[in-house]
């Protein structure tokens, strides 16, 4: 075959992942290990060498950024015909096939999507029209419960003919769960609308109840990839499936080590078994990280290794070995976020380093709040991803609603957000009365409205009628032009632009900076022409909805210190990573120790914050943290325990100097003790050592001087000494390749060999 520039930049394992096109194929890639390059080059490999038509190629993504900047090197490669790919996330893609067979499962091709408070809000309004206790029936738990039956692909009907859903909720003192899911799905049909969840239920269905849609998509989509699969559910899994069933030619990439979702309804058996469902499978491993310090990546081995559950695979690296990972000891958490405040000023003071070069890693949003406390006082710029987007601002919500009525007549949540807004003196029970008019005649809010003096007494008749009016115009706006155009005319006439205008406080000006900032998004995506998309509102509407947390942040000042759980950093790297917080109970979460299935998905979490370091990591831990209003005394994690300990070491001008006994990991307690001390400028030899795939530790309980060894990373030693002094035993062992290094044998995993 003619050989083609971007070949060369791969290595051997991802060079085969990249050509081998035919069947279906699973790339198991390592954290760091140019996954996003193989994925691309994959794709445009398809084009350059085998002349496939880019309509013929699906690739589906987890965020909109991620096949943004695929698309961007595909088209690198291959040119404009990138553009041409069906690429996106999975629901921005479903949601574009289900506006084309939209009219087959019976809705309008311009429904409206509800995000995450459209569909609590509306649940929170059948609560209140149940007379149900809203302390019982949170909005929140409601919605995560009928999420989690739509990615398991249980409708409404199912649900309450299943007896163990209805016994689960009547011991969870949620008797009506059922039924408020049955009206949730009734009010979301009839206002035409889906949900997050339905993108996917919904393509589930067309693709099931009729078999010439599926049949058109499967001979359009000859090649399918799927990048993360790790983070699938049930119901993405069975889409691509069922889309790539005709030709087969299904590539996932993905890495079980980092399968941390499954709070979403991500399913990690959909990667562990993969084999399974396709006997003839290819797997192609990409092992080599290209991102991390040798002590990096052998420390989040050495973690890893401890799950049960996993696809095997000896992540390595040539980079240079790196400073040993660094334990911050604090005696509470408020000292926590100085002692990592400190130490971030330290390292960008002597290493020239800019904030932007450090993030701030935690289990949970409150974590935040001492940390950020403690950047201020050192005058360190921050920024939090995963708090409010711009896209969740009230004012962006309130113009939004109006564009999205405008669209679609029989959105309710956008009705009832939009029609006293700004006061036009239309209460709520006014609303009440145009919504159950509807209902009762079967007809959309938009033809109450227009018919108001039917329904309505004299003033709120009139005051509904010039409401309507007004929406009428700005329809026909939508009819003659373009988004951008209608939003001004929405913004104005509305009276929502000049209300902003008039508030004169900080909060009222920046409102309205954010209102003029929404109209210049608009006015982009008008004048975007690298896609072949829809340039109306309906097309801008669904881009908005279908925007994930990272996509929606930004920031025109980037030189600052980032701060996220460990969630949002997923995809993400940087020079210098702190995880706080390595706590029993916060880290591994009390949530997730019920069951060893919970556990690895924690460990798993850990596992990504080690591997988002590329130059430095820090851990920390707090003797005390305020939790729930009380003052607890914490444990430090097991996670702690399970870092070989060769890897790390006591941070001493950053951390408490005292440990109390009883809340110390046995690790921390060899640390303080010294039973450990590595020479630190030692540096390691550079080994190609990688251990055989049949590699079991022995029983080292009989270990003595002399004896040859075998270890997973050091290879091949012997046996100087065994110390029995001490809380625990330790070896000195002589390798071949990295020298003498001292082993708690309650640790280290060494395979002895009797010849």
């Amino acid at each position: 075959m003619k050989e083609f520039e971007y070949l060369s930049e791969l290595n051997d394992a991802q060079r085969e992942g990249v050509e081998n096109i035919e069947g279906p194929s699973m790339i198991i890639a390592g954290a760091g290990s140019g996954k996003t390059r193989v994925l691309t080059y994959r794709i445009a490999h398809l084009i350059r060498a085998y002349d496939v038509d880019p309509f013929h190629i699906l690739a589906l993504t987890f965020t909109n950024k991620a096949a943004r900047e695929m698309r961007e090197r595909i088209e690198r490669v291959v040119g404009v015909d990138a553009r041409s790919l069906w690429m996106g996330t999975f629901h921005s893609v479903f949601a574009r096939i289900l506006r084309s067979e939209a009219e087959k499962i019976h809705y309008p091709r311009n429904f409206t999507i509800y995000d995450t408070d459209d569909s609590r809000n509306l649940i929170k309004i059948i609560v209140k029209e149940m007379n149900l206790d809203d302390k019982t029936y949170k909005a929140s738990t409601v919605h995560n419960r009928i999420s989690a039956a739509k990615n398991r692909l249980i409708g409404y009907k199912e649900y309450n003919s299943n007896p163990v859903f209805m016994a689960e909720d009547a011991e969870s003192m949620k008797p009506q769960l059922g039924t408020i899911y049955k009206t949730y799905q009734e009010r979301l049909f009839r206002s035409g609308s889906m949900d997050f969840d339905d993108l996917l239920f919904n393509t589930n269905i067309l693709l099931t109840e009729h078999p010439d849609v599926l049949l058109k998509y499967q001979h359009r989509f000859r090649y399918v990839l799927v990048d993360e699969f790790q983070d699938t559910n049930h119901s993405q899994y069975l889409i691509t499936r069922k889309l790539s069933a005709v030709h087969q030619n299904i590539s996932v990439v993905g890495d079980d080590a980092q399968s941390i979702y499954a709070f979403r309804g991500a399913d990690i058996q959909n990667i562990l078994n993969f084999e399974r469902d396709y006997p003839d499978l290819k797997v192609y491993k990409l092992e080599q990280n290209y991102r991390s310090t040798k002590t990096i990546v052998n420390a989040a081995n050495s973690v890893i290794l401890k799950n049960k559950a996993q696809l095997r695979k000896n992540v390595w690296t040539d980079n240079h070995d790196g400073s040993l990972i660094e334990l911050l000891r604090a005696n509470s958490d408020s000292e926590e976020g100085k002692l990592i405040a400190s130490s971030i000023f330290e390292e960008r003071m002597n290493h020239q380093a800019s904030n932007n070069e450090f993030a701030i890693l935690y289990r949970t949003n409150s974590q935040s709040r001492a940390i950020e406390e403690a950047l201020r006082r050192r005058n360190i710029k921050y920024k939090i991803i995963g708090g409010l987007s711009f896209y969740q601002r009230r004012e962006i919500k309130d113009l939004l609603a109006y564009m999205k009525f405008t669209v679609n007549p029989n959105d309710e949540q956008a009705f009832r957000r939009i029609i006293n807004l700004p006061k036009r003196g239309i209460g709520p029970t006014t609303v009440d009365k145009i919504i159950l008019a509807a209902y009762d005649h079967d007809i959309t809010i938009t033809e109450v409205i227009n018919n108001a003096q039917m329904f309505l007494p004299g003033r709120a008749a009139m005051a509904v009628g010039n409401f309507a009016q007004m929406i009428e115009i700005f329809r026909k706006t939508m009819a003659e032009e373009d988004a951008y155009n209608t939003a001004v005319e929405i913004a104005k006439r509305s009276g929502l632009l000049t209300e902003l205008y008039n508030d004169k406080s900080l909060e009222g000006v920046s409102r309205y900076e954010n209102a003029q900032e929404l109209l210049n998004a608009i006015k982009e995506f008008v004048d975007d022409d690298e896609l072949e998309r829809e340039k109306d509102m309906a097309g801008f509407l669904q881009e908005v909805a279908l925007l994930t947390g990272v996509d929606s942040d930004s920031d025109d000042d980037n030189d600052k210190v980032t701060l996220m759980t460990i969630h949002m950093a997923k995809g993400l790297e940087f020079n210098y990573i702190y995880i706080s917080g390595l706590e029993e109970d916060l880290f591994p979460s009390q949530l997730m120790l019920s069951s060893r299935a919970d556990l690895e998905e924690e460990r798993r979490l850990f596992y990504v914050a080690i591997t988002r370091a590329k130059e430095k990591l820090f851990m920390s831990y707090a003797q005390t943290r305020y939790r729930y209003g009380r003052l607890k005394h914490c444990e430090p994690s097991r996670f702690l325990d399970e870092v070989d300990p060769q890897f790390i070491k006591i941070n001493q001008r950053y951390s408490s100097s005292f440990v109390p006994p009883a809340y110390q990991t046995n690790y921390a307690k060899n640390l303080v003790d010294g039973i450990r001390k590595e020479k630190k400028n030692q540096p390691l030899k550079r080994t190609n050592y990688r251990p055989p795939e049949d590699f079991t530790p022995s029983d080292t309980s009989g270990l003595s001087a002399g004896m040859k060894v075998e270890h997973p990373k050091f290879g091949y030693g012997k046996v100087t000494n065994i110390d029995e002094s001490g809380p625990n035993r330790k070896a000195k062992v002589y390798f071949d390749d990295f020298g003498e290094k001292t082993l708690l044998l309650s640790f280290a995993k060494l395979r002895i060999h009797t010849n």
